[in-house]
C-alpha cells in the first residue's frame, strides 16, 4: 500500500503581522502588513503533499470564523480529513510577528483543535508503512496529550514516528515528553529547542545530550538554520547535512517544510541523510517567500538538490 502521513497535530489560523522589530515590553510598533491564513499543522501537511506524500489529518477544527478558515484550507490542501464534523467552538489562532530579519515571534490562543480524543486518532486507520507526525503543540493540551500517549503504543512497529517538540518543549509535562520519546523513531528539533531539552548551549553538546534522550535505534535531526542540519544517532558520530544558500525573507514555516519533506523522502525509501538533504533544500526554498505554507513542489526541491 502507498505510505501515508498521519498528521496528529493541530491546524489553527496564523494572524501574521510584518513589523520592523518586536516591541520591548510596554512598547508599541506599527505593522506594515496583516494576513489571516490557516497555519500550524497545515504547513507540514502542505509540504508533504507538495512532495507527493498523501496525508491523513487526525485533528479537529471549530465552527466559528477561524474554524471556517481552517476547514476551507484543509479541504483545499488535498489532505484526507477523517474527523469532518466541526466542534461547537471556534478554532484557535496564533499571532505571528515577523521582523525585518525574518525572525518570528508567536503568541497562541487555543480552540477546538485542543480537544483531540483516542477515537479521533483511531479514525485514521493507521497501517504498516505509514508515517506519524507528532508535535509538542499537541502535547501542550491535556486531552490531546492523554489521547496521544494512549494511542502511540498501539502503533505497529513498522510505522515511523517523527516527533517535533516545538518551541513549547520547556513547558511540556516531562512524563508526556518521555512517553513520546519512548516511541519516536526520529526527533526533529532546531537549536533553541535542542538547548531547552538538554541544557547545553553549543551544537556538539546539544547533539550529545539529545542522543542520550532518545531510545535505542532512534535518530535526532538537529536543524541548524542556513547551515543545514546534523543527524545524531545513538552510538554513532554526528553527520552534518549541508544547507543551501538563499535570500531569506520570512522564516515562518521553515521547520514545517523541513519535517514534511523529510517524511516524504523516507516514505519513498531514502535513507535519513538523503531525506534530510532534500528537507534542507525545501526549507531553504520556503524562506524565500512570505507566508507559513510556502514549501516548494517536489520538482523544485529536486532541482535545488541536483545543482
Amino acid at each position: 500500500m502507498t505510505p501515508r502521513l498521519i498528521h496528529t497535530g493541530q491546524v489553527i489560523v496564523d494572524v501574521v503581522m510584518a513589523v520592523p522589530e518586536v516591541p520591548v515590553p510596554g512598547g508599541d510598533v506599527v505593522a506594515t502588513s496583516l494576513n489571516e491564513t490557516a497555519g500550524g499543522g497545515l504547513n507540514v501537511m502542505v509540504a508533504a503533499i507538495r512532495d507527493d506524500l498523501p496525508v491523513v489529518f487526525a485533528g479537529r477544527y471549530g465552527s466559528g470564523h477561524y474554524g471556517s478558515i481552517v476547514r476551507d484550507a484543509l479541504y483545499s490542501s488535498g489532505a484526507l480529513v477523517v474527523n469532518s464534523e466541526p466542534l461547537p467552538k471556534d478554532s484557535g489562532f496564533c499571532i505571528a510577528l515577523v521582523d525585518a530579519n525574518a525572525e518570528r515571534t508567536f503568541v497562541t490562543y487555543p480552540g477546538a483543535e485542543a480537544e483531540l480524543s483516542v477515537a479521533d486518532l483511531e479514525a485514521t486507520g493507521v497501517r504498516r508503512g505509514d508515517l506519524v507526525y507528532i508535535t509538542g503543540y499537541g502535547l501542550a493540551h491535556e486531552s490531546n496529550a492523554a489521547a496521544l500517549t494512549e494511542w502511540l503504543p498501539s502503533l505497529p512497529d513498522e510505522v515511523v514516528v517523527l516527533f517535533d517538540p516545538s518551541p513549547l518543549i520547556a513547558t511540556l509535562d516531562l512524563r508526556v515528553v518521555d512517553a513520546v520519546l519512548g516511541r519516536a523513531d526520529i526527533v526533529s528539533v532546531n537549536l533553541r529547542e535542542g538547548a531547552l531539552m538538554t541544557g547545553a548551549d553549543d551544537i556538539d553538546s546539544i547533539a550529545i545530550g539529545l542522543a542520550e534522550r532518545v531510545r535505542s535505534g532512534a535518530s535526532v535531526v538537529l536543524r541548524t538554520g542556513p547551515e543545514g542540519c546534523q543527524i545524531v544517532s545513538v552510538g554513532r558520530p554526528p553527520r552534518s547535512v549541508p544547507g543551501f544558500a538563499v535570500q531569506a525573507v520570512d522564516s515562518n514555516g521553515a521547520g514545517d517544510a523541513h519535517a514534511g519533506v523529510l517524511l516524504a523522502g523516507l516514505s519513498r525509501g531514502l535513507d535519513l541523510y538523503a531525506a534530510a538533504l532534500r528537507a534542507n533544500a525545501a526549507a531553504a526554498l520556503a524562506v524565500t517567500e512570505r507566508g507559513p505554507a510556502t514549501a516548494p513542489l517536489r520538482s523544485r526541491t529536486d532541482a535545488l538538490v541536483g545543482e
